[in-house]
């Protein structure tokens, strides 16, 4: 085997290489639980501002409720001393029956209020426990997708080790500095530093060369590299 064929073999493990990282990065489960964590965001923001809502009404509900039994307890109290025979002055009587039949007509008002507000609060509890049902799911699916994606992580860490002994391998029967120029070239080229020459065409930028080029390619020592003239990476030929 040619050191040519041996430089195309590290390009053959470098190409596998990237294209592992390539998949490492680009797992679709990635994608999926990026979705997934914005639409919690999504929830967690919604709930908010729904909360402050909730919480709000909730508030006046509770006043309204003091404020009901307050007054009830007072007109019980007003009934007890109606009833109890303790006053008999028919004016402070009739004055006490108004003051009750007033504190009644007022916990009605405060009642009608209250009614309102549970009717404003009933949908949002609904809302939040809609929201609460869907953050579960999603908390579910984003545990599930982690951790599809550390197993598919290890499974390609696997892949990637054994490649990169691989390559070093092969690597080290090939001199420094050709070795060099390849990963230079690697890194102008795409990925790709060496190419076979097929035919009168590069395999790396897959252009024909000249036929006088081609020629004098062909007529060069086989250990002595050759390039591209187009793209400049080796050529193996």
């Amino acid at each position: 085997m040619s050191r040519w064929d041996t430089l195309l073999s590290v390009q053959e493990h470098d190409t596998h290489i990237d294209q592992a990282e390539h998949r490492r990065v680009a797992l679709p489960a990635r994608g999926e639980l990026d979705a997934t964590m914005r639409r919690l965001t999504a929830i967690d923001k919604e709930a908010a501002e729904i909360e402050v809502r909730r919480h709000d009404l909730g508030r006046d509900q509770q006043r309204l409720e003091d404020e009901i039994s307050k007054l009830t307890e007072k007109a019980a109290q007003h009934d007890k001393a109606l009833y109890s025979g303790s006053g008999s002055n028919p004016r402070e009587l009739q004055a006490m029956q108004d003051e009750i039949a007033a504190l009644k007509r007022r916990i009605t008002q405060l009642e009608d209020q209250e009614l309102e507000l549970m009717e404003q609060i009933e949908p949002l509890d609904a809302d939040l426990a809609r929201l609460s049902a869907e953050r579960e799911a999603g908390d579910a699916s984003a545990v599930a997708l982690r951790v599809s994606i550390a197993e598919d992580e290890v499974s390609i860490d696997g892949e990637l080790d054994q490649l990169r002994a691989e390559r070093a391998a092969e690597a080290s029967d090939i001199d420094p500095e050709l070795i060099t120029e390849y990963e230079t070239l690697r890194g102008y080229g795409g990925g790709v530093g060496i190419a076979r020459l097929v035919g009168g065409s590069c395999g790396g930028c897959h252009l024909g060369l000249s036929a006088v080029e081609v020629d004098r390619l062909k007529k060069l020592p086989p250990d002595e590299p050759a390039h591209c003239e187009e793209c400049g990476r080796l050529l193996a030929r």
